[in-house]
């Protein structure tokens, strides 16, 4: 088996227990489908986008729930701010900590949003170094000349 071959069946692998194991959802395929040659890193662009803007959002939820008299509404609004850019990238369990991390907003309890911003920051890092990882399986399948293969 040849070297390209080898990499694109890892790849398939890798992308398929990325869903399986509901790191990613059918978004992030809809993100994958709007990739052309026109624009071939259009993912990977978006992607970091939104792992800038996530480090920034996780600083002002910290910082927020920080504060001696801690303003839910706001603390909500950056939620609810992660919570739509995870989901426009399909990042399934970041999503879903984000749906909890609101719920004890809207209760007003401070314990359990410092607990949902922890596993926030943990899902955050593992998406993201799972994700770092595929899109350099991807490039390593370009630069030995081969093509992305397509995910159903």
């Amino acid at each position: 088996m040849d070297v390209v071959t080898q990499l694109q069946r890892q790849f398939v692998e890798y992308t398929t227990s990325l869903y399986r194991e509901g790191y990613l959802d059918d978004q992030f395929t809809q993100l994958q489908k709007l990739q052309d040659e026109c624009s071939p890193d259009f993912v990977a662009e978006v992607v970091s986008l939104y792992f800038e803007d996530s480090e920034k959002l996780l600083n002002n939820l910290e910082t927020a729930l920080r504060q001696d008299i801690v303003d839910y509404k706001q603390v909500d609004a950056h939620v609810h701010q992660f919570k739509g850019s995870s989901s426009s990238i399909g990042a399934q369990r970041v999503k879903n900590v984000c749906v909890v991390f609101r719920n004890y907003c809207d209760a007003q309890n401070l314990e359990g949003c410092m607990l949902c911003l922890q596993q926030a920051k943990t899902e955050f890092i593992v998406v993201r170094n799972k994700l770092e990882a595929l899109f350099n399986l991807e490039q390593q399948i370009t630069q030995a000349g081969g093509s992305i293969p397509m995910m159903a």
